[in-house]
Order: structure tokens, then sequence, then C-alpha cells
């Protein structure tokens, strides 16, 4: 890999952001904002409620069983102490994201996967033609495993250097990173932020359908593949095709310099590595022999963490400190779960749940289940917008999902694709994804133009989603 060029002068600036010119609302004001809403709904909706019975350690929703009872309206202060229950509520998931993004701080305290991925950025930076496709596909697999997204910002000035050492310009060396790893993470089959999260909140196995993912995950991978590529070729061919032309990163440039220092694969961290691998097939195996659910899943992480960490020269202090630091990253996704609980423990203590899911199957109901789920899938899509946060999102729409599935006869399945695919897709063109905005600081791409680049790959996706969960709507998703 040949080294990236210096600043030779002084970048112009750049209008600010979308996201710092549009006022968005936090997304735990929206949550609240949601849990004060439902609250006073309490003393509107009329109070009801299904019967339930308990099949394979699922609690089902029996159709046609809705009877209205007498209605039970919150009391102001009730309402604001359904978010310290909700925490409660949530507790096992709150502390599974704790734990497992604090296993990732420590792995990547040691600097193993920045250097794994910096050794095999430069053995394949060679090779022009195997480039894009490999760099993609390493980062492809980061995203469905860990759920790598802003840990990649790091290597986007990497990407860069490379692109332009090749004729490129920065769209392609930031794609060949972001979009990599957000191909991964739209295939989310091994994603413990995000499939974990949703499929523990509805119940079904732990990872189950990982090979209908896996089949949905190769075309978005693939397609990907070949939107970058090809783009690369014509702005090789023609750089005043390059979307950049006359800007900076544009064919060319000298304006980028690589800002952090990428460790060395030295032994140390090569072991980290294979521990990491193992740890996840582990975990693998645990979910799909042993029965594992969120407990294992987390303890196994954690060991993986402290042995890597003494292998990796952390030391026993230096572990804990970087456990703790990791967990710091993980304090918005985390605590924004037992926060968005609390909405559902308003719905449950005011008994309106059940009614507002009755009133949208009896509305729904005479449309086939191929529509149903694509309005799931809008409706997550659009969702996103105002909660960025994968494991927020899935707290805050799953409890109402699972019922509803239950009564329309979807498979719950079905409903965590809908999350999954409507969460992990958009991230990619939103303002507000904090990773996508990383990006392009890091990259000095301007929003728009990444838009530009950008929405016919995702309008390619959002199509294959579709009919992904057409097919799992029609024929189900095999566990």
């Amino acid at each position: 890999m040949s080294s990236t060029p210096s600043v030779t002068q002084e970048a112009p600036p750049q209008k600010s952001p979308w996201r710092d010119r549009i006022k968005i609302p936090h997304t735990y004001a929206i949550i609240l904002s949601i849990v004060i809403l439902v609250g006073v709904l309490s003393y509107v909706i009329p109070s009801g409620e299904f019967e339930r019975v308990d099949a394979d350690g699922r609690l089902m929703v029996v159709p046609g069983t809705f009877e209205t009872i007498t209605k039970t309206p919150l009391a102001p202060f009730d309402i604001v102490t359904a978010i310290p229950r909700g925490m409660q509520a949530a507790a096992q998931i709150v502390f599974y994201i704790f734990l497992v993004g604090g296993a990732f701080g420590v792995i990547r305290a040691t600097g193993a996967i920045d250097a794994g991925i910096n050794r095999l950025v430069q053995k394949i930076g060679k090779s022009e033609r195997l480039i894009i496709p490999l760099v993609m596909i390493v980062f492809s697999v980061l995203g469905f495993t860990t759920g790598m997204a802003e840990e990649c910002i790091i290597f986007v000035p990497i990407g860069i250097g490379i692109a332009l050492s090749l004729g490129y310009d920065a769209i392609v060396g930031t794609a060949m990173v972001s979009i990599g790893a957000a191909s991964g993470f739209v295939g989310g089959m091994m994603n413990p932020f995000t499939v974990g999260v949703a499929q523990g909140i509805a119940e079904v196995p732990l990872f189950s359908g990982f090979w209908f993912r896996a089949a949905v995950f190769l075309p978005i991978l693939l397609v990907a593949i070949f939107y970058v590529m090809r783009y690369a070729a014509r702005v090789k061919r023609n750089p005043e095709s390059s979307i950049l032309y006359g800007r900076i990163g544009g064919v060319g440039s000298t304006e980028y310099a690589v800002s952090e220092e990428i460790p060395p694969l030295t032994k140390r961290r090569g072991i980290v590595l294979i521990l990491l691998a193992l740890g996840i097939a582990i975990n693998m195996y645990g979910v799909f022999n042993w029965g594992w659910f969120l407990d294992q899943l987390a303890a196994n992480f954690f060991i993986v963490a402290m042995v890597s960490g003494i292998v990796g020269g952390l030391g026993i202090n230096g572990s804990f400190t970087n456990l703790v630091e990791g967990m710091r990253t993980v304090v918005f996704g985390a605590l924004v779960v037992g926060f968005a609980r609390a909405i559902l423990v308003v719905m449950q203590d005011g008994q309106t749940l059940d009614t507002i899911v009755n009133a949208i199957a009896e509305g729904i109901s005479h449309w086939p289940p191929t529509l149903t789920v694509l309005g799931m899938f809008a409706f997550q899509a659009v969702l996103n917008f105002f909660i960025p946060s994968g494991s927020g999102m899935a707290a805050t729409t799953m409890p109402l999902m699972v019922p509803l599935s239950d009564l329309l006869g979807i498979d719950r399945q079905v409903a965590v694709l809908a999350f999954q695919y409507g969460d992990a897709i958009t991230n990619s063109i939103i303002p507000t994804s904090g990773a996508l905005m990383g990006y392009l600081a890091v990259a000095r791409i301007p929003y728009e133009l990444w838009v530009k680049f950008i929405w016919k790959l995702i309008a390619a996706w959002l199509v294959i989603a579709a009919l992904a969960l057409v097919v799992g709507a029609v024929w189900g998703v095999p566990t």
C-alpha cells in the first residue's frame, strides 16, 4: 500500500451537514414524548386484553379473545416511574449490551483488530482488481459478527489513500470501508446489538434464521461491490465523472493525511484475533447446540475480553479500564433500551397495548401478509431517521410488532427481519446516523454529494430486503 499524501493546502470551508442545520429532537426526547403520549392515551383508549398461552416458552396472543375491561388510567407520577421500571424490566438486555460493548472495548484496545485489518489491506492493496471486493468483504464480516459501524471510521483515511493511489476518488475509498461494513450490518446474522436484541424481545431463538439472513446478505454484498466497482471504473476512465471532480477528494487529491497511527500486527495481537474468532465460533455453537441466550453470550465475550487483555499486554488493570471505556461507548444504545421499555410499561399498566394492537389488526386484517410485512418494513425505515440506535429502535417497536404478528399469523421472525432491514439499510443515507456523519467528516465529503452517490444503491437494497420479506411472509423463515 502506498503512503497517503500529506496535506499541501488548506481545505476550503464546507457547509455544515444537514444534521447540524436541521434541529432534530434528541432520541431520548422522542422516546419520552411517546411515553407521555401513551400515558395520556390511557385516559382515552379503552382498556382491554387478549388471552395468552405458553407455546414453546413464548407467550403467544390468542386471536379472537380480545375483551374490554375496566379502564385503568395512569396517574402522572406513575408515567414518570415507568422509566426506572422500564430500566429494570430491560435489565438483561441493557447489561448484555454493556458487557459485550465493554468486551469489544478491551479487544480494540489491544490494537489487534486495527492491526489485522491494516495488514490485510496492505497485502491486497497491491492488487488493483481485488482491493475493492476484498476490503468490502472483510468489513462486511465485521459488520455481521460484531456490529462494527463507528469503529470503522479510523480506516476511512486508509481506504481513501489506497483509492487515490489507484486513480480513484475519495468516495471510492470511503465506500470500500463504510458500505462494506454496512452490507454486513444489513445481513446481521450474528449482530449482537440489533438482531440479538430484537430476537430477545421477540422471544425467538437467538440468531435463528441464520441461513435465511445469509442468503439475503449475499446479494446485498454483491450488489454493493458491483456498485462501488462500477463507479470506480467510471472515475478511472474519466476523472471528470467523479462526483467530487474539482473538489477535495477528486482524483489526484493531495489533501489527506492519516491522522491515526495503526499498530503493527505482532504475535500478541495475532493471538488476540484468534481468541476473538474462537469466541465468536463458541457463541455460534452455544446458541445452536447448547441453547445459549444473552447471559451466556455476554459471559463468553467477557472471558474472551479478559484473556485478550492479558495476552495483548493490557494487564488486569488495563483490561478493566478499557472494559469500562468500552461500556461508555455503548451507554447511549444500552440505556435507550431501558428508556424505551418504559413505553411498554405504561401501555401494560394502562392496559392499552392489546387495545391498540387489536385496533391495528382489525384495520389491516384484510391485507395480505406480504403487504403487512412491507408496511412494517416501511414503518421501521422511517422511524430509523428519528431513532438511529438499532437496539433502541428494537426496544421501541418490537413490543408492538410481536403481538401484532401473532394476531395476523405472521412469523415473529419476519417481524424481526422487518425491523432489521428497516433499521440497517437507511443508516447509510440518513443524516442522523452517527457512523455515516463520522465517515463523511473524516473523508470531507459533503452530505449532499454522498446522497447523490449512494441513493441508487439504497434503492436496490430496499428492493432486495422487500423481496426477502415477501418470501419470508409467504414461505416462512427456516430456523
